[in-house]
């Protein structure tokens, strides 16, 4: 017989924890996408996973702690894509790569992971996750922020702040429409998303980065 390690049993133990959690989380967001969070029950999330409520229990109290645990794994997921996302843009770039780069890889998260819309979005946020969220949305505007402020080297704070807000507004309106439609009614809502804000920042930073525009002038007046 192979020689094992005393470790080794908490360790296969652990491993199975650890998948049986990922199942649950991963039933858990069907339930949440397509029921909303307050006609969810640990009973159909339980269903969903193929295992039974007692099994659940094991591992989460209530509705309430998959909830929250599954949106924690998703904001930190979401904290490393927009650390790319957002990334010092490469000054070949055009404004319209530097947005269309920035829109797809969001959207891109959002329709891989419709349950964080769902959960951070709705009416009935559970648990501690509203200022969880709040300081999420803030690290996201502080990048927005940063990228902006490389773009309009000679704006105020004042002006990039207010800048990256309606950027990030506009974001989240056409984001909504984005997740209603599928196939090319989707694309078609990304594509005006992408066109709204490359309108709304062509005048202020102009064609190409580190070229700005002259009705920057105007456009601040």
């Amino acid at each position: 017989m192979p020689d094992t390690s005393p470790t080794d049993q908490p360790r296969r133990r652990q491993a199975r924890g650890e998948r049986r959690i990922a199942q649950l989380l991963e039933a858990a967001s069907t339930v949440f996408s397509t029921t909303g969070y307050t006609a969810a029950s640990t009973n159909a999330i339980a269903r969903e996973a193929g295992v039974s409520p007692g099994t659940l229990y094991q591992f989460f109290p209530n509705k309430e702690a998959i909830a929250i645990e599954l949106s924690r794994r998703l904001m930190h997921e979401m904290r490393e894509m927009y650390g790319e996302a957002l990334a010092p843009v490469d000054p070949e770039d055009t404004l319209e790569e530097i947005v269309g780069g920035a829109v797809d890889r969001f959207i891109a998260f959002n329709c891989d992971h419709p349950v964080f819309f769902s959960l951070l979005h709705g009416p009935d946020v559970p648990g501690t996750l509203d200022a969880e969220h709040e300081a999420l949305h803030a690290a996201l505007l502080g990048r927005v922020e940063a990228l902006i402020a490389s773009l309009l080297p000679e704006a105020s704070t004042g002006d990039i702040t207010r800048t990256a807000q309606v950027c990030l507004g506009t974001y989240k309106a056409g984001l909504e429409l984005v997740l209603s439609h599928t196939g090319a009614e989707r694309d078609a809502y990304i594509q005006e998303i992408k066109n709204v804000l490359t309108r709304y920042l062509e005048p202020l930073v102009g064609d190409r980065l580190g070229r700005p525009s002259d009705r920057t002038a105007t456009a601040r007046s």
